[in-house]
């Protein structure tokens, strides 16, 4: 059943990437309901749960990410996550959106033998404010990628 999810998943994304029927938020979609069925099922006693509940959370924080944010806003992530201390706030405006963020790092963990940050981002669109928490860890080369 995990299989068919996370092909179903692949599937709809690819078929949008090659049709070009798929904007940035469609896109984040497919692509965070992808990791998140597989994060999921790695990480959930009950596999088939794990991976629907992770596949709705990836797919629900992707449309967001895909939707709102572009290479601008993820290199000030990366920055952020990089440089502020924890719990202090980073603000930035997105030149050509015109949406207002903010994101704050916790303090960094360890765990299966990476080190991960958790970010609260804040983004005010059109004056209304969402709130998203998003989950990073550091690569080798000191770059940050954004898990969930």
């Amino acid at each position: 059943m995990k299989r068919i999810i996370a092909s179903l998943v692949l599937a709809t994304f690819l078929m949008g990437s090659i049709y070009g029927c798929a904007d940035k938020a469609q896109s984040g979609a497919g692509v965070g309901a992808l990791a998140g069925a597989t994060i999921g099922a790695l990480t959930s006693k009950n596999k088939l749960t794990g991976a629907a509940i992770g596949a709705g959370v990836g797919a629900l924080f992707g449309y967001v990410v895909g939707n709102e944010m572009d290479k601008h806003d993820k290199a000030q992530i990366a920055k952020t996550l990089e440089d502020q201390p924890s719990g202090k706030p980073m603000t930035w405006k997105n030149p050509d959106t015109g949406v207002q963020y903010e994101a704050t790092p916790t303090t960094p963990y360890s765990q299966d033998n990476k080190i991960y940050r958790d970010v609260y981002i804040k983004a005010n669109v059109d004056g209304k404010e969402k709130d998203l928490k998003a989950k990073a860890y550091r690569n080798p080369d000191g770059t940050w990628v954004l898990v969930q």
